[in-house]
């Protein structure tokens, strides 16, 4: 069992979560955009939201800010501590503290506009979906004038202009899921994926297929605040590389070493011909060269899915920086 420690505004610490909505922020060592992002749902006015905070640091870095902002909020606070870093590791711990009948994801680098949650659950209503997605717009800390937007846009989620149903699926930041929705003998998401990410990915892919209706939420959006350190090519290109592991990974790890050879085949041909063309563009110094050397990245991605070639974003990988004052 994670070590918790529960700041509520009611009577006591074991009480069960009761709200309509609980919206869940993980977070890992981010004060500033944790804040930024429970004040936003702070300014919800959704009848009976919640909010679960699950501190992924193994020092519960978060537990006396989420304890300051409870305090003074409008709305039921949780702080729970899951040590066992890993991003699958947190949203599954903060699952399961939560009873109510929808689950809202918002990451602590995002922030959320004045009736975000209101146009989730308006398309919700709308298509009785059991998985709503919404745009995210990235906020830069320079203009992205060197790359043409593609720095600015791969920190971005699109999707069409108006509310409907998706035959596809997104990430897990600004999300909204019917728990009933979710598996009953097992966690959500996957926690061979701790380390890498895509534990997001799976869980809505194995919902699609299961015949889960997928809504878009076009008014719903939330602002992503990219720190100076991931707007640089350098580090998109190998994101973009470790998203191109994910599905020749899945495929091997799932028993389908076919599948996982044609995507590996598709790789090589996709690295070869952006790797040439992105190349060339990069050579004449051409603003559009970053957008092909990110599909040559994903190419080489579903070839070299395996170690040493993965790459870890989370858990263990996280773990090499150290928090701040010490």
């Amino acid at each position: 069992m994670p070590d918790s420690a529960r700041f509520m505004k009611v009577a006591k610490e074991d009480a069960a979560m009761t709200a309509t909505i609980c919206a869940i922020v993980p977070t890992f060592r981010r004060p500033e955009g944790l804040m930024t992002a429970l004040r936003s749902l702070a300014r919800q006015r959704v009848a009976g939201l919640s909010v679960i905070v699950c501190d992924n640091s193994p020092e519960a870095s978060a537990r006396q800010a989420v304890a300051g902002f409870a305090a003074t909020a409008p709305m039921q606070v949780v702080y729970l501590h899951e040590p066992a870093t890993g991003v699958a590791n947190a949203r599954n711990t903060a699952v399961a503290a939560c009873t109510a009948d929808f689950i809202a994801f918002l990451d602590d680098d995002e922030e959320a506009p004045d009736g975000w949650l209101d146009g989730l659950m308006a398309a919700q209503k709308q298509f009785d979906a059991d998985v709503v997605f919404g745009p995210v717009k990235a906020r830069l800390p320079v203009p992205d004038d060197a790359h043409d937007g593609y720095v600015e846009a791969f920190f971005s989620r699109f999707g069409p202009d108006q509310a409907q149903l998706l035959n596809s699926y997104y990430g897990c930041g600004n999300s909204l899921i019917r728990r009933a929705s979710l598996p009953k003998d097992r966690a959500p998401f996957s926690v061979a994926h701790n380390q890498m990410g895509g534990e997001d990915d799976q869980l809505f892919h194995s919902l699609m297929t299961s015949g889960a209706r997928i809504a878009w939420a076009a008014d719903a959006f939330v602002y992503e605040d990219v720190p100076p350190a991931r707007a640089k090519l350098s580090y998109t290109l190998l994101r973009a590389f470790a998203f191109g592991q994910g599905p020749s990974y899945t495929a091997a790890k799932t028993g389908k070493p076919f599948t996982a050879a044609a995507w590996m085949a598709q790789g090589l041909a996709q690295f070869i011909l952006f790797g040439l063309w992105g190349g060339a563009l990069a050579l004449i110094r051409h603003r559009g060269a970053a957008r092909r050397l990110d599909k040559a990245a994903r190419g080489a991605g579903k070839v070299l899915w395996f170690p040493p070639f993965k790459i870890g974003f989370y858990g263990a990988a996280l773990l090499k920086k150290k928090p701040k004052g010490r």
